[in-house]
């Protein structure tokens, strides 16, 4: 999954009923405590908006409304589960994919990075998914501009289901659903077809870019179908501005990066020179501005 990046407050009236009872812990990633906490009006706000939805969570009508919607929208819950699990790991279960994920991703250049308290993955090489920490699986598909763990299954899921008045209701009437949708949708629109198209050619595997870039697009159609909305983030303005003002930004850096990418992955440059060195110092730099540009990147 996609780790985070929508309204807090929203994610906790999402919650399962029963599962918040005037009491909710969660952890905050260490790059979010300064854009919440730094400024103390910022942080007041999001500390009373988190309570405000704690306490609304806790209230009998909320959790009878929302065991209510899950209840009425079970079956389409089932459906979109095993059709979305099923094209998720067509995906990730592809002979070679860990070696053509580490290829195509900056994921060797980003654990080298002074940043974390722990490795990127666990052994010296990928040659399973398992091999994998969470964070990295995520930030390395942010820095393509695929951003694929938070949305990637969901368009198979939704086709599945098929019927677009049952989803629009679940959409309106369940909060667990309309979260899920709002975060795929923010994680659409920060992704790139065009910038995602020239990192996957890199891994020299046309029949898995299609399956992505296939998926993508299926996506994006269900998700603004459902949501009624002509283009993403159509009813999220602030959201949408600010995406829109770093999106150029974000992609100049993109394109650095990915010439480095391949030069690097396409031994363009001498192993040991100076050359190297400084591409690879390129990229670790763009890789600090493209995650500064998407934001919630991991």
């Amino acid at each position: 999954l996609g780790r985070g990046g929508g309204p807090a407050n929203r994610a906790v009236l999402a919650q399962a009923p029963g599962s918040v009872d005037g009491r909710f812990k969660l952890t905050e990633q260490g790059e979010v405590i300064f854009a919440r906490y730094g400024d103390p009006a910022i942080a007041r706000r999001h500390i009373e908006q988190v309570a405000s939805a704690v306490l609304l969570a806790s209230t009998p009508a909320v959790e009878e409304r929302a065991h209510a919607a899950a209840a009425e929208f079970s079956s389409v819950a089932s459906v979109l589960d095993e059709a979305a699990r099923e094209a998720y790991h067509a995906l990730v279960r592809s002979d070679g994919f860990p070696e053509w994920f580490a290829r195509v991703t900056p994921l060797e250049e980003v654990g080298s990075l002074p940043i974390g308290s722990r490795p990127a993955r666990r052994g010296l090489t990928v040659s399973s998914l398992d091999d994998l920490r969470a964070i990295p699986w995520v930030f390395s598909w942010s820095q393509t501009r695929v951003t694929l763990p938070g949305w990637y299954g969901l368009g198979s899921g939704l086709a599945a289901v098929g019927d677009l008045d049952v989803l629009r209701r679940a959409y309106a009437e369940w909060p667990l659903f309309t979260v899920m949708m709002e975060n795929a949708e923010m994680s659409l629109a920060k992704s790139d077809r065009r910038i995602a198209a020239r990192y996957l050619a890199l891994g020299d595997r046309p029949e898995l870019t299609e399956q992505i870039l296939a998926e993508h697009e299926r996506t994006t159609r269900w998700v603004l179908d459902v949501t009624g909305h002509s283009r993403l983030l159509e009813d999220r303005h602030v959201l949408g501005r600010a995406v829109a003002l770093r999106n150029p930004y974000v992609d100049a850096l993109s394109y650095l990066q990915v010439r480095a990418l391949r030069a690097l992955r396409q031994d363009d440059v001498e192993a040991g020179s100076a050359e190297e060195a400084a591409t690879r110092r390129l990229l670790q730099i763009s890789v600090n501005g493209v995650a500064a540009g998407l934001q919630n990147t991991g």
